[in-house]
């Protein structure tokens, strides 16, 4: 019998929240179980964080403590064996920087596997949907734009605090409204009307509530995209291209 081929060894970097994270472990380990058969399942690490304090630091702004806890965290996994860390949440993507400079693995960025994704489907102008965070700053638009040359169509203000609200208060406690579903979906339809071609589900906890078959254009499912990237790069070793323009 022919010996296993190496697996690269993921650092998952979650608990923000941990309702997501427990898909990513899923969504990995069935991924791992697809392609290689059998009762193979994905040799991963695992750091989670207290999502509590992470998220009082989002509301008081202060970033730096923030990006210097998960960039502790991220070094533990390095310590602990991993290859390569996996950052599951797009908001603290915004840290990615400061985590970068204590480590010496590199990050599998979740913007770059939705952006290949899109960009596979031929898909230009995407609407996102994610915190208020990851809408209104530029570390995670600026990214799709620059590197990837796509337009992106963002809700009104008070949408994307009503966005917002749903996820921290509902979405990361396991809460599945379906008025927060229809609500959604509303903004959705308008930004379709804007011209969106497609819908970035720019949050993990969004999973949770809207579907592709709740919807008639494409969606992009940060979680699903960054778990199947996570499977390819513990498979080949190689990270997603950035198609920068």
């Amino acid at each position: 019998m022919s010996e296993p081929a190496k697996l690269y060894r993921p650092g998952l970097l979650g608990g923000m929240s941990w309702e997501s994270t427990a898909l990513y472990y899923r969504w990995i380990n069935e991924g791992v179980r697809q392609k290689l058969g059998g009762l193979h399942s994905a040799p991963l690490l695992m750091n989670s964080v207290d999502f509590a304090t992470i998220e009082a630091l989002q509301a008081s702004g202060n970033w730096d403590a923030a990006g210097d806890a998960l960039a502790t965290a991220a070094l533990e996994l390095e310590s602990a064996g991993a290859d390569f860390i996996v950052i599951c949440t797009n908001t603290m993507h915004k840290v990615t920087d400061a985590i970068e400079a204590r480590i010496s693995i590199p990050i599998l960025h979740i913007a770059d596997a939705t952006a290949v994704a899109i960009k596979a489907r031929n898909v230009q102008t995407v609407a996102l949907l994610g915190t208020g965070f990851t809408m209104s700053e530029t570390f995670y638009t600026g990214r799709l734009i620059s590197q990837f040359g796509l337009d992106v169509l963002l809700p009104t203000a008070p949408e994307q605090q009503e966005i917002h609200d749903i996820i921290y208060q509902e979405l990361c406690l396991g809460v599945i409204n379906a008025e927060s579903k229809q609500r959604y979906l509303d903004v959705i339809r308008s930004l379709s009307h804007q011209g969106a071609e497609g819908i970035i589900l720019g949050c993990t906890e969004i999973t949770l509530l809207v579907k592709q078959s709740d919807l008639t254009l494409p969606v992009f499912d940060t979680t699903a995209l960054h778990a199947a990237a996570t499977v390819n790069t513990m498979i080949s070793g190689e990270f997603v291209l950035t198609h920068a323009v």
